[in-house]
């Protein structure tokens, strides 16, 4: 097996890179960025590499490398220059933090993501479902970590709430404290040559996960605030890691803020659960609000419905709905500036400036 392979080199990217314009390239893949630094890994090993002026000022952030992208790399003795990114298989995105409503994409290529929640201080359902929704919308399957379950009575419990929910995805009940814990879960859903994130708030157990993974300690563990009760961030940048069984994992930071995006082809945010009992509403456009005949309202109103799913739901529908209205006054508003910018420039033409 080659570099690259152990990688997640396959025949997508091979035929990308076959069929590419430009000649004398190297195919990398990203495993972190730094500032304007990205660290590659090649068929020959890694390498420090900056971003082609010229992909920084034709693409959008979006689009540019992230972690898990594999790149066009031209070699300068030791270092690099990026010249074009690969055609994405996936990407894990949520809305970009504060007011904006860009989306942000944390990595690309991802076979997988764990969800860790602690289940000392850090769980909490609405969270969690908010992280299902995204991931699920962006064609990428979720597995749900219940950490810490060595300080709770019932940890039991807590998993079947995590059922509940409805989504089709493992959850798994484990402790960063126990190796025989993890190597249950491990030996099941970490794969060789597939690709994994780790996703979670701060000191929820993701550095310490890692590390027992990996045989030693790529983060600095953690602890949690005695003020607050909230963790403290360890990790500050997203790591693709090569793990001793032959998979990769991304350790992603802390995240207070997980944001809804609209993927292409998802107009709402719907749930396993209210997808199955929309085909009974009376109308086919129903948003399960306030319409007559509504069997996603009805099943809320007699209890079949959890009440946490639904109002999760439409929480979740505003949400969606405020992404959307802001994308289309963004684009407006870039029409209306290209519209100016032509104006100007027609006049300056004809007074010959």
């Amino acid at each position: 097996m080659t570099t690259l392979q152990s990688y997640g080199w396959n025949e997508h990217f091979m035929r990308h890179f076959q069929i590419n314009p430009f000649p004398n390239l190297e195919a990398a893949r990203v495993l972190s960025i730094q500032g304007f630094i990205h660290l590659l890994i090649t068929e020959t090993g890694h390498m420090d590499a900056q971003l082609a002026g010229t992909l920084i000022n034709s693409r959008e952030s979006e689009t540019c490398p992230k972690v898990g992208d594999w790149v066009l790399v031209k070699r300068y003795e030791e270092e690099g220059m990026i010249i074009d990114t690969l055609p994405r298989l996936n990407e894990l995105s949520r809305k970009a933090p504060g007011s904006q409503s860009a989306r942000q994409v944390l990595a690309a290529n991802i076979d997988g993501v764990f969800i860790v929640q602690g289940l000392d201080r850090d769980f909490n359902l609405m969270r969690l479902q908010r992280y299902l929704h995204q991931i699920v919308q962006c064609n990428i399957q979720p597995v749900v970590l219940l950490n810490k379950k060595d300080l709770v009575p019932d940890p039991e419990t807590y998993r079947q709430q995590v059922l509940d929910l409805g989504y089709s995805c493992p959850v798994v009940l484990t402790s960063a404290l126990y190796p025989m814990l993890q190597s249950e879960w491990t030996s099941q859903y970490l794969q060789p040559q597939q690709t994994y994130i780790l996703l979670g708030s701060s000191g929820a157990g993701k550095s310490t996960l890692l590390n027992n993974l990996l045989g030693y300690q790529l983060q600095k563990e953690g602890t949690t605030s005695a003020a607050n009760n909230k963790g403290k961030h360890t990790t500050t940048a997203r790591h693709l890691v090569l793990l001793p069984n032959g998979s990769m994992i991304i350790d992603a930071p802390g995240m207070r803020e997980f944001g809804i995006t609209v993927e292409a082809g998802k107009e709402s945010a719907n749930h396993p659960l209210i997808e199955e009992l929309a085909p009974q509403c009376r109308f086919g456009d129903c948003t399960h609000q306030h319409e007559p005949g509504c069997a996603v309202i009805a099943a809320f109103n007699n209890g079949s419905l959890p009440e946490l799913v639904y109002r999760s739901y439409l929480k979740l529908l505003r949400e969606q709905y405020h992404f959307q209205a802001s994308e289309s006054d963004k684009r407006r508003d870039e029409r209306r500036f290209t519209k100016m910018a032509k104006q100007i420039f027609k006049h300056r033409k004809n007074r010959k400036y």
